[in-house]
């Protein structure tokens, strides 16, 4: 590729690449990765660590890194859904050809990926070839994924916010992503370990092992919010999305991928994969929020702003605003809850789309509701729901 002089050239090139690449369409998101590859298996992707990821975005990069696979007589097939190729220094030369207008220190800062291509070509003229350790990875649907690097690429968005929780496809990466043992950071083969356990062993060699798992801890990866504390780096599972504001206490607490808060929110209890948590609320010391997988008949549950799940207790339904749930207490889609009469009313005040008879209902028909508040009888064990005294912040769409 020669070298780009001005920026109005640039934007000729992009249109150029755009116009004349066979099929070409721009990717939902793209990236270049250092690959940690298998031990035994030198092929084998175990994890793909981003410096950068652009979403939606950034275009115009993406372009030039097609065309500087071109050059190197790499085709992008446009009609996959991903599409994950070696880099090399020839590929990085070019690159930065291509972003000569914008590689100044003035414009660096606002165009990263031109850091991410002179950081890496920099490093790779100190300490030589790259064999592979490297990839760019294009995501052109949301479609199901087939790669390590693809996977990895969806849960830097999620931990980076790029994309809201739940709202895109993961479906395939617990069987695209290896389960391997974590040491201090990276990861091993288990294969690699079991044939090699004597030898270490007696060299004093063998790893200290952190835990073993398909995915890595979320710190390994995210730098959070300077107002956002996590206690214990094994509590939060990489793909997980952290408000700012947001602690994670030790203990009980535990925040899984595809899910997390949305605001300032203290957590001492359990966020199970495609829970999210609003603004303002507390989750007890061991709190459990089930997953889609946790019986909720695959209903994902959202708890609202500023409320509260006690020491223990079990959220099984999704909550509105200003909810309470007692410690110790089960709230599940078939338990059965008492509202008495004047209760009723005071609960129909908040929640106006509430018609609802009777006095015993089925926590799913409670579901999303303001402003409630669920005890149990300490003497006859009847579980009961009453107008909660906490604040409610009413949802302009319902109300």
């Amino acid at each position: 590729m020669q070298i780009i002089e001005t920026a109005d050239a640039f934007k000729a090139l992009i249109e150029d690449i755009k116009t004349t690449t066979p099929g070409y369409r721009d990717p939902l998101a793209f990236g270049i990765a250092r690959v940690d590859l298998g031990q035994l298996n030198v092929e084998k992707s175990l994890q793909a660590t981003y410096p950068l990821i652009n979403w939606d975005e950034n275009f115009g990069s993406a372009a030039i890194f097609i065309r500087a696979l071109e050059e190197q007589g790499v085709k992008v097939d446009f009609t996959q859904s991903e599409v994950v190729c070696n880099i090399n220094a020839e590929f990085l030369r070019a690159c930065l050809a291509a972003f000569t207008p914008y590689s100044d220190e003035a414009h660096g800062a606002a165009h990263k990926n031109i850091q991410v291509v002179s950081a890496l070509y920099a490093q790779i003229m100190s300490s030589g070839s790259l064999e592979g350790e490297f990839k760019v990875t294009f995501i052109f649907d949301d479609a199901a994924v087939e790669s390590v690097e693809a996977a990895y690429l969806k849960l830097y968005a999620l931990s980076q916010a790029k994309v809201g929780l739940r709202e895109i496809n993961l479906n395939g990466a617990f069987g695209a992503l290896p389960n391997v043992a974590w040491s201090a950071g990276q990861p091993i083969e288990l294969e690699y370990l079991r044939e090699f356990e004597i030898e270490l062993k007696l060299a004093n060699e063998y790893p200290h092992i952190d835990f073993v798992d398909k995915f890595p801890r979320f710190l390994q990866h995210i730098i959070p919010a300077d107002n956002t504390r996590i206690l214990d780096t094994s509590k939060v599972r990489f793909g997980a999305q952290l408000a700012a504001g947001t602690t994670v206490m030790p203990g009980a607490s535990y925040i899984n991928f595809n899910a997390g808060t949305t605001g300032s929110v203290m957590v001492e209890g359990r966020i199970s994969s495609s829970a999210i948590v609003g603004d303002g609320s507390d989750v007890g010391g061991g709190a459990s929020i089930l997953g889609v997988l946790s019986g909720t008949d695959g209903n994902p549950i959202s708890v609202g702003k500023n409320c509260l799940l006690g020491a223990n207790s079990t959220c099984g339904i999704p909550l509105g605003d200003g909810c309470i749930i007692d410690a110790g207490i089960a709230i599940l889609e078939g338990t059965k809850v008492s509202i008495y009469p004047e209760e009723l009313k005071k609960l129909m005040e908040v929640n106006t789309n509430m018609n609802m008879q009777g006095e015993i209902f089925k926590g799913k028909q409670l579901a999303g509701l303001y402003g409630v508040h669920y005890r149990q009888n300490s003497m006859t064990g009847e579980v009961t729901a009453s107008r909660s005294t906490r604040e409610i912040k009413l949802n302009a769409d319902l109300h």
